[in-house]
């Protein structure tokens, strides 16, 4: 890719947050039990809010949250909200960078432990490489970027399993997509991933609430 095209992709690049509002009984059923819909709710918030931080502390040109949803009091400004188009969650991956355009790295709400520099990370990536790719130790995946947006990246990859970042791997092997492997990180699914990611940031909003859940307890 020439200079003059990198620089552009570099300062054209978009950071995106697909998420789902943190509305009792639809977000994080796997935390119940031994959460009640409300704490599970609690706990997505929170995430979520340590998620938009991060990627607001990283150099992107532009913040956009894809929303399942209405936005609320947790998102913060300095972003541009767009809504989740599709039937399952690879077409929403693929509108998402399709309503965004080119470049951009994404990632899910569910990862409160991220650092903007590993986000930044992915959007430096796309400087060099036509993708770039975060495993989850799960089997999934926690980030997502691409140079270009192009819906066959996603078409027909099963999500939420534990095979899904293989599959997507080797997807964007098959098209031909030079990738960048990003460090591992665990996104939350159950409380054993809830605690264990409050553990690796303890300063975060969502240790607070996991702490105030446990003493609850």
């Amino acid at each position: 890719m020439p200079a003059q095209d990198l620089a552009s992709a570099a300062v054209s690049a978009t950071l995106i947050v697909i998420a789902k509002a943190p509305v009792p009984g639809r977000v994080k059923t796997r935390l119940c039990p031994p959460c009640t819909p409300a704490q599970a709710a609690a706990l997505a918030e929170a995430s979520l809010r340590d998620t938009l931080a991060a990627a607001l502390g990283c150099g992107a040109a532009r913040h956009v949250v894809a929303l399942d949803g209405a936005p609320g009091p947790w998102l913060p400004s300095g972003f541009d909200v767009i809504p989740q188009r599709g039937a399952g969650l690879a077409e929403r991956l693929a509108n998402a960078f399709a309503d965004v355009g080119g470049p951009a790295f994404l990632i899910g709400m569910d990862t409160p432990q991220v650092r903007p520099e590993w986000l930044e990370a992915g959007l430096d990536a796309l400087l060099e490489r036509d993708a770039a790719f975060g495993a989850s130790p799960d089997g999934g995946y926690w980030g997502i970027g691409l140079r270009r947006p192009d819906p066959a990246v996603f078409d027909g990859v099963p999500m939420s399993e534990h095979f899904t970042g293989a599959v997507q791997r080797a997807r964007l092997s098959m098209l031909g997509l030079a990738t960048k492997l990003l460090r591992p990180l665990r996104d939350v699914d159950t409380f054993a991933d809830a605690v264990a990611a409050a553990r690796e940031a303890p300063r975060s909003r969502f240790a607070a609430a996991v702490a105030g859940l446990e003493l609850a307890a």
